[in-house]
Order: structure tokens, then sequence, then C-alpha cells
């Protein structure tokens, strides 16, 4: 199991010195945000992307994934009424879908709440048959590149389309393709879980469609700084042999974002060494 470091959390630094600061706290790898990289991420050309997989790479990282997809540029949505915003968005994610097997990365998470939202006089269900539409195509752009593509379960206090992984393991199986999968987010599912997270991870990991893991405190700050116990999270993913890997996105940074990635990789690498 790998622990990753989401580099936003890092984003005072250069690439440059998030890797070397990431290094040195332990961590195995970072997964991106594309928009700590560039203004306009998806014109990122192939020669860009290897230099910057070189940055990460003599560091001894590795890029893990990419995650919050439709930051920049602005003006995207899978949701929105007008056809031609929703196409530039399927532009945009099929080129990060590309640029993530470029830098060697496994899996993307498509968050992104407010790009996600039901539009002003239409319906759930409306929003929700764009959204698989949507992610039917970015299925097939994934299984082009070899990586996976997951629909991130997120609260309530963010979006009200997908909150849970039942609802979204019900898009990942009527499109019905391995590229697919959803995801835990830790923060997101103590707050809109019914069970616990370790009870999350028991029902649904044997179903095969969990593709990553996200740590994080429903309080939005780094695991082990709140109430969330993550030994128990962490046991319940070596029941299930997951491993893959495991990042850290925390999103109150405290006391700032070097002290939140110090914290959760000493936190962390303790847990995973309790259970060696």
């Amino acid at each position: 199991m790998k622990i990753a470091l989401c580099n936003e959390v890092l984003g005072d630094l250069s690439l440059e010195a998030q890797c070397e600061l990431a290094a040195r706290l332990g961590y195995d790898g970072l997964e991106i945000a594309p928009f700590t990289l560039a203004k306009a991420p998806e014109r990122i050309t192939a020669a860009e992307a290897r230099r910057i997989r070189g940055v990460v790479e003599a560091a001894g990282l590795v890029v893990t994934g990419l995650h919050w997809l439709l930051v920049k540029p602005s003006g995207l949505s899978v949701t929105d009424p007008d056809p031609a915003r929703r196409r530039r968005t399927l532009e945009v994610v099929t080129r990060l879908i590309a640029l993530c097997a470029e830098l060697g990365g496994k899996v993307l998470v498509h968050g992104s709440p407010k790009q996600r939202e039901v539009a002003a006089g239409e319906t759930l269900d409306i929003a929700r048959g764009r959204l698989r539409d949507f992610l039917a195509e970015a299925a097939e752009a994934a299984a082009q590149h070899g990586v996976v593509y997951c629909i991130e379960p997120l609260s309530r206090n963010e979006t009200v389309l997908v909150n849970t992984v039942a609802e979204a393991a019900e898009i990942v199986r009527a499109i019905d393709r391995p590229s697919l999968r959803t995801m835990i987010d830790c923060s997101a599912a103590g707050l809109s879980e019914s069970v616990s997270v370790p009870e999350v991870i028991d029902h649904w990991m044997p179903t095969g469609l969990i593709g990553h893991v996200q740590v994080n405190d429903p309080n939005r700050r780094a695991p082990g700084q709140g109430d969330m116990r993550f030994a128990p999270i962490f046991a319940a993913l070596k029941r299930h042999g997951y491993d893959r890997t495991v990042a850290v996105e925390p999103f109150d940074y405290v006391p700032d974002g070097p002290g939140a990635a110090a914290f959760a990789a000493g936190y962390l690498r303790g847990i995973r060494e309790s259970l060696r």
C-alpha cells in the first residue's frame, strides 16, 4: 500500500520543492491537481509532461494520479444545460486523461462539486443522466490510455449529485467498463454514509468497484487531526488486500500545508508499520 500526498497541500512551493519535501517526509508519490501545474492544464504538451514526470521521479517519487480535474480552465460543467459547455468539459477531461498516463499516473478522481451542480429549474434525474453520459465517454478515453477514471461520492455539504458509494456504484455498474470505478474519500464518507468507513470498505471492496482511497477527517483536516480513527480504516484495507495508493487530501491545513503534510505522514506511517 503506497501513500501519496495531494500536491495542492504544498501549493505555495514550486513543484521541485513539493517533491523534495514530500520525499523527505516519506511519501511514495504525489497525486496532482492539474490546476497547480498550469492555468490551462489541458494545454500541457507531451514534452512538458515528460519534464514534470522527470522532476517528480528525480526526487524518488511517482505521480500516482490526478484529482480536482475541473477547477481550470473556468466555466466547465458536466451537467450544464448548454451542450457546448458540456462538450468543452469532455474535451478538457479527455486531454487530462492522456496527461495522467503521460505522467505515469494510474487513476483520475472526479470530484469537482461545483462542476456537477443541478441547474436551476432542472431535476436531479436530468443532472444524473448528463453525468452518466459524461462518465461513459470518460471511461472510453480512460480505457484507451490504460488508466482508471473514478467518480467520487461527495458530502451533501458540497453537492446533491452522488453522495454515497452506493449511488456512485449504480452509475458505474450501468456503464459497465473496467476503466470506470468509484472511490472512497474518508471525509465525505464520514459525513454521508450510514455506516463507518471500515464498514463501507468491508461492503464495497469485494465488489471490485473501488478504484482509489483518499484519507482526510470529516473536519476537513489531515488524518489524525480529528475524531476519525484511521487505524481501523487501514486494517480494513489490508484485510481486503488493497495494495494500491492511499492519497492524503486535507482541505484545512493546520498549522499550514507543510505542517499538515508532515503530521499526516508521521501518523499514517505509524499505522502502516503497526499493521505489518
